[in-house]
């Protein structure tokens, strides 16, 4: 049955036969409920689209938690390692810090809460940055529950204040500056489609599990210029990932080497140069790479990598400002941030044996 935000604890309590505070024990968990009489409270629960009591009204008396729930795309390790993430989080508590608010970090893998303690951590609104992710059982339980909701990249939803960026005109612009150099041996590495652990190339039927939407688009903006190019998929957003799927794509021989490789980001694209610079194989004379973010890596040194600059911090700010006026009782419109395209000294033309 359809959730409806309204459902009270006394409607539970009424479908289930009991009593208000004897439901309310049912979900606190109380010895002095049988199992019996719990398990008819939350099958109760369920038929109405019930999530539990609201830990703000319960304890709060309808106050502020002064918590905003932030989701994660992968581990939480991965908030404080990936320089985009820093970035965008600390856009996020630049605007809400003055106004109180503390952020709880929530993973976007199997370390996040359960639906069931998620239902009662009390929260004044969640952001979810988790790229665009599109089946998040958490979006639907928060939406229940009436928590206001921001998504970056997504995801698109009813209810959901979108903070967005244009990752497929970007990736476009990107590729088209490579095809006018004359590349047509082209490949790109992708962040995880699905945060399953795979790795690999990405054949027709795990291209469409995807259900990361900057990692779809991202694809797409490459194949409008190039068509469908080989595409290698990795683990997750790290360095060794991205030299893992630099070493697939160029430790082959020279005919099947790509002579450009477009990675989903700067982290991944670092990797590459890194297996590049392994293999003996010189940027941008063998082999051109590009990435995506504009990330600040201060371990490339002189290096610059041809990126699409994302304005990453603004896109943070720009979703806690949204935040704020969801908690004033206003609904902001939905946001879509410009993206640039920077060259730098990573991208050439083809190598002249190619273009011979």
């Amino acid at each position: 049955m359809c959730a409806h935000p309204r459902t009270t604890l006394a409607q539970v309590a009424a479908h289930a036969g009991v009593s208000p505070s004897t439901a309310s024990l049912a979900f606190s968990g109380s010895s002095r409920v049988t199992p019996d009489t719990r398990a008819r409270v939350l099958t109760a629960a369920e038929e109405l689209g019930y999530a539990g009591p609201d830990p703000l009204a319960a304890s709060l008396r309808r106050g502020r938690s002064g918590i905003v729930g932030t989701f994660v795309g992968e581990r939480l390790l991965y908030a404080f390692r990936d320089p985009v993430a820093v970035q965008l989080l600390d856009g996020i508590s630049e605007v809400l810090g003055p106004h109180g608010v503390g952020l709880l970090l929530l993973a976007g893998d199997t370390s996040r809460p359960g639906l069931d303690k998620l239902a009662r951590i009390p929260l004044d609104a969640a952001i979810f940055a988790t790229c665009g992710l599109e089946d998040d059982p958490a979006l639907e339980l928060l939406s229940r529950r009436g928590v206001p909701l921001v998504g970056v990249e997504g995801p698109v939803a009813d209810g959901v204040v979108l903070v967005d960026i244009d990752d497929r005109g970007g990736t476009a612009e990107l590729a088209r500056h490579l095809h006018d150099l004359g590349h047509r041996r082209v490949a790109t590495i992708a962040m995880p489609l699905r945060l399953d652990g795979s790795r690999g190339p990405v054949d027709e039927a795990r291209r469409a599990l995807v259900h990361y939407r900057d990692v779809r688009h991202r694809m797409e903006g490459v194949f409008d210029v190039f068509g469908h190019v080989p595409v290698v998929e990795t683990a997750s957003n790290a360095v060794d990932e991205g030299e893992w799927a630099g070493r697939v794509l160029l430790d082959v021989p020279e005919s099947e080497r790509p002579t450009a490789v477009i990675a989903q980001s700067d982290v991944l694209a670092s990797g590459v140069l890194r297996a590049a610079a392994q293999l003996g194989l010189r940027v941008p004379e063998d082999v051109s790479v590009a990435g995506f973010d504009g990330a600040d890596l201060p371990w490339l040194h002189s290096t610059v990598l041809s990126t699409v600059v994302q304005p990453t911090d603004e896109k943070g700010r720009t979703a806690a400002r949204a935040v704020v006026e969801l908690l004033e009782g206003r609904r902001p419109a939905d946001v879509s941030l410009p993206v640039t395209v920077r060259l730098g000294t990573t991208t050439g033309p083809p190598p002249v044996t190619v273009r011979s």
